[in-house]
């Protein structure tokens, strides 16, 4: 995979994550979950399919179809892990 490549896609993940926090809200320490949970789910996503041979949605060297998908389940996945329930 190229630099470029690297960097642009990168953005594109951490996009998915800003992109999630203007949806469910919440502060600086929600945004930075959010970032960080899509990030890391976009490059386990282009991994996983990189190993198991998938090319759904394939855009130069990223599996952009499995990134995309494993970004959206882990932003949901960490959303749902880090609700508060208020105790009346």
């Amino acid at each position: 995979m190229t630099l470029p490549a690297f960097l642009y896609f990168s953005l594109l993940g951490l996009l998915y994550g800003t992109l999630f926090h203007l949806w469910r809200g919440g502060g600086a320490g929600r945004l930075l979950l959010y970032t960080l949970l899509s990030w890391s789910g976009f490059w386990v996503g282009h991994m996983a399919g990189a190993y198991l041979n998938w090319t759904f949605w394939r855009v130069g060297p990223v599996n952009l179809g499995t990134a995309t998908l494993l970004s959206f389940v882990f932003l949901a996945l960490g959303h749902w892990l880090s609700k508060e329930s208020v105790q009346a």
